[in-house]
């Protein structure tokens, strides 16, 4: 399971703080677990996290590795808004199960259960995340979204991590005229894959550059793919791969 960083932001500002700066509505924490991300200017990924509350604070769960990231980008956007951003030392657990007391089910997909925070490390957990990811085509940081990642490639909108109704954020414009503009060309796709091939491998079709092999699980995988490419058998490295979904 990829590391996380819990941080919690305080202030009479938070909610509408965040509401011009994140993918999806703010309101949502009210009810649960908010999902969501913050882009560039230009539309492109910067970091996605479940956001919740807790008390009279908001908690934000994101990757470690864009922890320190995160916190620069809020502290440098929040000017005078009245907004304190701190790491706390609180460790993420997530299940598939029965769900404990404080729990709150993952907004991406019902497979991927709940998700609670917790004062210790968790050490129960023998979930085959990566295998659920790809059954669901689930992107993961730092894998399906990285710094050239658009958000509607990946799959946001079906994983509950954008809303086209909430008003501006940073990046919303783009992300807008793809929605409304464009039929999108390319994007995260399931594929089956016989034979060996890494992640990172670059998938041809017929000879031509077809995408980009992801997260594998068995004889399934995650692809990031040129839509008119992928009508047939394509290759990565010594793999046979056909799309799925």
């Amino acid at each position: 399971m990829t590391k996380r960083r819990i941080l919690r932001l305080t202030g009479t500002d938070v909610t509408e703080f965040l509401q011009g700066l994140i993918t999806n509505d703010i309101k949502g924490v009210e009810t649960g677990l908010v999902y969501a991300a913050m882009l560039t200017p230009q539309g492109k990924y910067l970091a996605d996290f479940f956001i919740c509350k807790s008390g009279d604070a908001i908690l934000i769960d994101v990757a470690e590795s864009h922890g320190d990231m995160l916190a620069q980008r809020l502290s440098m956007y929040k000017l005078r808004a009245d907004v304190s951003i701190e790491t706390t030392d609180l460790h993420l657990h997530r299940g598939i199960g029965d769900p404990p007391a404080g729990a709150l089910p993952d907004p991406r997909h019902p497979a991927l259960g709940w998700r609670c925070y917790a004062d210790t490390p968790q050490t129960d957990d023998t979930t085959d995340w990566t295998a659920l990811r790809v059954a669901h085509q689930i992107p993961e940081t730092g894998i399906e979204l990285t710094p050239d990642t658009f958000i509607l490639e990946v799959g946001f909108e079906r994983i509950a991590g954008v809303d086209f109704r909430k008003g501006c954020y940073v990046g919303q414009e783009v992300t807008a005229r793809m929605k409304h503009k464009t039929e999108l060309r390319k994007g995260l796709a399931q594929v089956s894959i016989t034979g060996p091939a890494e992640p990172g491998a670059e998938i041809t079709a017929n000879g031509k550059a077809a995408g980009v092999l992801q997260s594998r699980a068995g004889d399934k995988a995650l692809a990031y793919l040129r839509y008119d490419r992928a009508t047939g058998p394509m290759q990565a490295g010594a793999a046979e791969l056909h799309r799925i979904a």
